[in-house]
Order: C-alpha cells, then sequence, then structure tokens
C-alpha cells in the first residue's frame, strides 16, 4: 500500500463518484477504478459500494475513511515541519549567558527572536559564568552562549561581539560617588566584591589584573557567583565592585554607577559548537549579529 491509493479513496469517498474523482486527481477513470480495487484486494474487504449512478460507502469504508484523512493530514504536517526545520524557522534554541547580557543584550535578542522566528522556542540559562557556558555546551544543555572570552575549546567556534567598558558599582553614599570619573587608583583602600575565583568566572582575574596593573593588591572580602548578588552585596555597603557597564541595567537601590579612567574593557563573544550547523541556529546567530553592528 502505497500513500497514493489512500488519496485516491479520499477522493472517490468524498466525490462518491469515480468520474468526478479522476478529474479532481487529474487522472482517467479506468485506473483509479483499477487502484481502488488493488486497495480493497489488499485490505481483504469492500470499501466501497458501487452502481451504476454513484458510489456508497461500506461501514469498513466509513472507518477506513477516518483514519485515511488522519494519516494524509499527519504526512503533509509532517512534511510542512521538515521544510520549516530545514529553513531555520523552527526548532529549539537553548542559549546560555554571562550575568551582565543578561540585563542587556540578551532582552533585545530574546525579543528580536520571538518576532522574526515565532516558531522557534528559545529557553535561557541566564547569570552562567564562561567556564560553566564551555561545558555546557559540551555536553548539549546549551547551544548558544554569550560569554566572556578567552575560551580554550578547539570543540568551540567563538566570535567577538563587542567590548564593554569597566565601570565601578559603589554605595551611592560612597565617599567617591560624587565624581562622575574614578581612577582605579583610588580604590586601593576599598574593600571589593568580585565575581568567585578558581577559574570560575573570567571577570575575577580581569579586575585582579586591572588592579596590579595600576599598582595595588585589591582587598577581596566577597566573592560570589551571579552578577545580581555581587551588585545587591554593592548596594548593602559590603564593598565596591568593577564590572562590565551594561551592569548598570540592573538598577539596584543604593548603588551608583561611576565611569573609570583609562580603557579598560572586557569582551563579549558568542560561542556555539563547531559542529551545530542547525538551520535556526544559523538563523539566530544572524539575528545577533544584526542586534550587534
Amino acid at each position: 500500500m502505497e500513500l497514493r491509493h489512500l488519496r485516491y479513496f479520499v477522493a472517490v469517498a468524498e466525490e462518491r463518484h469515480f468520474g468526478r474523482a479522476a478529474a479532481r486527481l487529474h487522472m482517467a477513470q479506468p485506473p483509479l477504478s483499477q487502484q481502488i480495487r488493488q486497495l480493497e484486494s489488499e485490505l481483504g474487504l469492500q470499501l466501497l459500494r458501487r452502481t451504476t449512478r454513484r458510489v456508497e460507502l461500506t461501514p469498513a469504508g466509513e472507518a477506513y475513511l477516518v483514519r485515511a484523512r488522519q494519516i494524509i493530514a499527519a504526512v503533509t504536517s509532517a512534511a510542512g515541519e521538515a521544510q520549516r526545520v530545514a529553513a531555520g524557522l523552527q526548532g529549539r534554541l537553548v542559549i546560555g549567558c554571562v550575568g551582565s547580557a543578561t540585563y542587556s543584550l540578551l532582552p533585545q535578542l530574546v525579543r528580536t527572536l520571538r518576532d522574526e522566528l515565532p516558531s522557534v522556542e528559545v529557553a535561557v540559562h541566564g547569570e552562567m559564568l564562561a567556564p560553566d557556558q564551555v561545558r555546557a555546551l559540551g555536553d548539549g544543555r546549551i547551544d548558544l552562549g554569550l560569554l566572556r572570552p578567552p575560551v580554550e575549546d578547539e570543540s568551540l567556534h567563538v566570535e567577538v561581539l563587542r567590548a564593554d567598558q569597566l565601570i565601578v558599582a559603589m554605595p551611592d553614599g560612597h565617599r567617591l560617588a560624587g565624581r562622575r570619573r574614578v581612577r582605579l587608583a583610588d580604590l586601593a583602600d576599598e574593600d571589593f566584591v568580585i565575581h568567585a575565583g578558581g577559574g570560575r568566572s573570567v571577570m575575577h582575574d580581569t579586575v585582579l589584573a586591572r588592579c596590579r596593573e595600576a599598582g595595588f593588591e585589591p582587598r577581596v572580602r566577597h566573592e560570589v557567583a551571579e552578577t545580581s548578588t555581587l551588585v545587591t552585596f554593592v548596594a548593602a555597603g559590603l564593598g565596591i565592585a568593577v564590572v562590565p557597564a551594561p551592569v548598570a541595567e540592573l538598577m539596584v537601590p543604593g548603588v551608583a554607577y561611576r565611569t573609570l579612567g583609562g580603557q579598560a574593557a572586557v569582551e563579549l563573544a558568542v560561542a556555539t559548537r563547531v559542529d551545530d550547523k542547525a538551520p535556526h541556529l544559523q538563523r539566530a546567530l544572524a539575528v545577533l549579529t544584526g542586534l550587534v553592528q
């Protein structure tokens, strides 16, 4: 049995006439009649009662018509879905994101994906440190990572999107809050809240390196995993923090953000698996690139 047999049967059952069904199918009537007889022979039952004027369905034919329509609809739907997937218009995309991008680029990206690719299901894991994203990409838990380089993994393709300037987050009553610009050296005697160390955060290593370049070893009082927690600690007066500029989008009461002197910045990059050529991922990357240009 082939799918065409079902289509032939449905046409005859709906038209109740072999001639009209043949015209609908753009074929001659004798081959159509032969195909229906072959179908009945294969099933071992009569689906249609033929008269000189019209065709009637047997009870078995009525039941078979219901299933035949369902099968044809399912095949048509499957073909449409496969075509949408192949075109990158349907699929599932899981995004990992560092904290600072969670408050700036990520909302814009998700909104645009929903507008331009409404049939692509988007899931997000925010506040993921770069090493966690690298592992998640490797084991397939996420498909796209927004992270801070460097990334030393040849199985991943990494492309820098932009450079984010570093700023200082401080309690709004801090002695330096009245300034528009703060030098890193001005923070030598401050307590610092920074991202977790031990190879877990690019920002941890960046802050330490910048402070040492300015001639001092920062007095680290608290290490945290999440950027939102870091800013909350600053609001509580537990220290100051050097963070990427997009963190200022996280408007926590009691925190003042000030420009940091110099050209200190950290890069934001997108990472994907080298072997992941999923069409919907490629479309999402094009959307992302368009947002940061």
